[in-house]
């Protein structure tokens, strides 16, 4: 195998992160023809353009941005290892990309990652919210969490956090509207709220006396985005919504909102945390899922862990 040339690298990271030419001749201490005639280079040695020129500004080619986020995780396992051999301890370093379930993780899991940023000044974070399972590899991304089941990927490492209960519930004011549903088959003539799917027949999970679960379609009224836009519609009277305990509990306690189909209830949703399979898994990495786990024991309430 060939030995890696991490010529032009350097430079081709701050471009990327400047996106300017002369911007990062500036921070790179050279001349704005010495970047761009280094990353030139890198182009022909790797044979793919990386960058757009235009007199205006610099744009990533959909390889530039795959190429970048393989640099930027190399060099920050570097920067960690430096730190290691600098201070003897090894802690988190450079940037770490999470995606995160909208309502679950503002709620349950971003409270964490905002106090390990301080605890770790070395530590940056980029977050972002999504309900579909983002492309780890592909799209850059480090750590994921995500809420139902997993489909086999050798390319991906999933750790179990816990699991989620589901209760369907609805408003007094719509059940005295519509009335209460008695058995499952009463769901296909309700307005029932649900989450996004694209292309997926819509059903909610329903446990059975035997301790089986099964899918049973639903009348859609509403499809919503994440799990705080069900609950505004839920609570704005809209409709019945198949929900997790953290998220209606206290809405049921207060009286807002009231559980129907207490025989099906209890059908639950595993919650892992998923990162890219590599035979060194980074410490920043490997910190946050131990974290992760700890938080899913002190809030067993939220998590149910096994």
């Amino acid at each position: 195998m060939p030995t890696p040339s991490f010529d032009g690298i350097r430079e081709f990271v701050t471009c990327a992160r400047t996106l300017s030419f002369t911007t990062a001749a500036l921070e790179l201490g050279v001349t704005s023809s010495a970047v761009g005639k280094s990353v030139t280079r890198l182009e022909a040695r790797l044979g793919v353009k990386l960058l757009h020129r235009s007199t205006r500004r610099l744009i990533l080619t959909s390889e530039g941005e795959a190429y970048l986020a393989s640099c930027q995780r190399a060099m920050d396992a570097l920067a960690e290892s430096e730190s290691f051999l600098t201070t003897g301890q090894q802690e988190p370093v450079g940037r770490l990309r999470v995606d995160l379930p909208a309502a679950f993780g503002r709620r349950h899991i971003v409270p964490t990652l905002v106090a390990l940023s301080v605890r770790y000044q070395q530590l940056d974070l980029s977050v972002s919210f999504s309900e579909r399972l983002v492309d780890i590899i592909n799209d850059g991304v480090d750590l994921v969490v995500r809420i139902g089941n997993l489909k086999d990927d050798g390319e991906i490492v999933a750790r179990k956090l816990g699991s989620q209960s589901l209760l369907i519930c609805a408003t007094p004011d719509y059940l005295a509207r519509r009335g209460t549903p008695k058995v499952a088959e009463d769901l296909l003539h309700h307005d029932c709220i649900v989450g996004w799917r694209n292309g997926t027949r819509k059903t909610w999970m329903l446990l059975q006396p035997n301790g089986n679960v099964v899918e049973q379609e639903v009348c859609v009224k509403h499809e919503m985005g994440d799990g705080e836009m069900l609950l505004d519609m839920t609570l704005a009277g809209g409709g019945l919504a198949q929900l997790p305990t953290w998220l209606v509990q206290d809405f049921i306690d207060q009286g807002r909102l009231v559980p129907v189909l207490d025989a099906y209830a209890g059908a639950e949703m595993p919650i892992n945390v998923l990162w890219p399979r590599t035979r060194y898994i980074q410490p920043k990495v490997r910190m946050i899922v131990d974290e992760l786990v700890a938080l899913s024991r002190r809030e067993a309430k939220v998590f149910r862990p096994d």
